[in-house]
């Protein structure tokens, strides 16, 4: 059984027994979080969309752990302008595994 779940402003298709790596969440390490918004819930054939979710389902998952991303450099530059700025970045993100799926 596998679902697509909405969290962080995307989409992710997650299934029993997996660890997905998803936008920072608010909870501790460990604590258990549930999505309400599951956009579908597929078993096999039989495919159940929502519009825009299903209304009974959810995924149920627990927080592995929290971490930031790889460094990525920004760089500004206007050529003949004597303008450069550089920066880098690091997004803050979740690794969750699921648990249960409830359709």
């Amino acid at each position: 059984m596998y679902a697509v779940i909405a969290t962080g402003g995307k989409q992710y298709r997650v299934q029993e027994g997996a660890v997905v790596r998803i936008e920072k969440l608010d909870a501790e390490q460990g604590a258990n979080v549930e999505f309400s918004q599951v956009l579908l819930v597929g078993a096999g054939a039989s495919v159940t969309i929502g519009a825009p979710y299903v209304g009974s389902a959810k995924v149920l998952a627990t927080v592995e752990k929290h971490g930031k991303g790889d460094q990525v450099v920004i760089v500004k530059f206007r050529r003949r302008k004597h303008y450069m700025r550089q920066g880098t970045h690091r997004q803050p993100y979740t690794d969750v595994k699921i648990t249960s799926i409830v359709a």
